[in-house]
């Protein structure tokens, strides 16, 4: 199996890159294609023993930084990021890493490997430690603004995934929001739960914050706003935690012996909390597996997400997902048959998004206001199971739908990562 890495993205590229590929061949066995600037690779690759393992270059001859715009990516053909992902594309390669522009990967993604059926947006999937076990946080960064159409398909791709990789009969699904009261949350939020409901999945309605590493629920569903924002203070509170306890354990002689005593149950917390052990997450919604390491990504992360790419890809989550999310979908469309006509989901939904929008209480008793309503449209149809292709959405100023219409768009168009 070959994995095939962008070596040119992240903040300690293309050094930390090298390094952990090189680790993952040696350590896993496994085949790496290194893409980027061959003449850098190269420098790199020659600071390491190198006898007996298969690694393979190919020159890219550019490369997307961190700070551009992700509708960017598309006007550079021979970048690092888009020749990876040709390579899985065309077979050579079974995954993709990357630790480089979290956005360009997700309209790079799209548009070369392109979306599932019944998906708009790709969405990242953390799998987050609880008391329990581990929860599928999702989105954890890659769509900051979201309809309600979005989060509930987050959910169906949560679902899906869950049943697939932790193999949850009936995953409990939760949606993200500041409260568990119906008139909780944003407008985005309080439209979606009303369609989530109407879904044949496991919705348990609103959660909060502190639910996420509870164990009792297997889904947490937000925007990548929201979801970026939790992860990312998990990661400092673990941190916190961290630096207080090895603190603690050098007061004085006691707490010495104590910590000697807890050193290795300690360990292997702090291995379960450490990002770099977890190495990625993958990028679900996608016809082929990519999976996104954290930027700031040193060696042994890399080596962890060529790990965890290789472990996805040997699963086909990938299709697993496709497959789930039009099991779904074809079980909603069931559910909406009337004698004699067949509608699809969407398309009912179209119209009563708003009606059940405004039926949501408020904080103050109240549902939605009419600019709150406007401010979430009703999401474009999504074709059932039984299409053999996804309807495209309108173009919007947003990753994964800039991604489709891109090439008919005018240069410097479109937001940033």
């Amino acid at each position: 199996m070959r994995i095939a890495i962008d070596a040119m993205g992240g903040d300690h590229a293309p050094a930390a890159v090298v390094e952990g590929a090189v680790a993952a061949a040696r350590e896993l066995g496994l085949a790496v294609l290194l893409i980027g600037d061959r003449g850098r690779i190269d420098g790199e690759l020659r600071r390491h023993r190198l006898q007996g393992l298969d690694l393979e270059t190919r020159h890219a001859s550019e490369s997307i930084g961190m700070a551009e715009p992700a509708t960017a990516a598309l006007r550079k053909p021979d970048s690092s990021m888009t020749v990876g992902l040709r390579a899985v594309q065309e077979g050579s390669a079974a995954a993709f890493v990357y630790a480089g522009n979290t956005g360009a990967g997700m309209v790079l993604g799209a548009h070369v490997l392109g979306r599932s059926a019944g998906v708009d947006r790709p969405a990242i999937a953390v799998q987050v430690p609880t008391v329990a076990g581990q929860t599928i946080l999702l989105d954890a960064g890659a769509n900051v603004d979201c309809r309600p159409l979005h989060l509930v398909q987050f959910a169906m791709m949560g679902d899906a995934y869950a049943r697939a990789i932790r193999r949850v009969a009936s995953p409990r699904i939760g949606l993200l929001s500041n409260g568990v009261e119906d008139g909780k949350g944003s407008a985005a939020v309080r439209a979606a739960a009303p369609l989530l409901r109407r879904l044949p999945i496991n919705f348990i309605g609103y959660i909060e914050g502190r639910d996420v590493s509870s164990g009792n629920v297997d889904v947490v569903v937000c925007d990548g706003f929201v979801g970026n924002v939790v992860l990312k203070g998990l990661e400092g509170f673990a941190g916190l935690i961290g630096d207080r306890l090895r603190s603690l354990f050098r007061q004085s002689f006691r707490t010495r012996i104590a910590g000697l005593l807890v050193r290795s149950a300690l360990g292997s917390l702090a291995r379960e909390l450490d990002p770099r052990e977890t190495g990625g997450a993958l990028l679900l919604g996608l016809n082929g597996t990519v999976v996104k390491a954290h930027g700031s990504s040193d060696a042994r992360a890399i080596r962890n997400a060529v790990a965890l790419a290789a472990d996805l890809s040997r699963a086909d989550v990938s299709r697993e997902v496709a497959r789930g999310v039009a099991a779904t979908l074809d079980l909603a469309v069931q559910v909406e048959t009337e004698p004699g006509r067949a509608r699809r989901l969407w398309s009912t939904i179209r119209g009563k998004l708003r009606r059940e929008g405004r039926a949501e209480p408020s904080v103050d008793g109240r549902g939605p206001t009419e600019a709150e309503v406007e401010a979430s449209p009703p999401p474009m149809p999504v074709e059932s199971a039984a299409a053999p292709e996804p309807t495209t959405p309108k173009p919007e100023a947003s990753e994964a739908s800039v991604a489709k219409d891109a090439p008919h768009r005018p240069d410097g168009e479109g937001g940033k990562a």
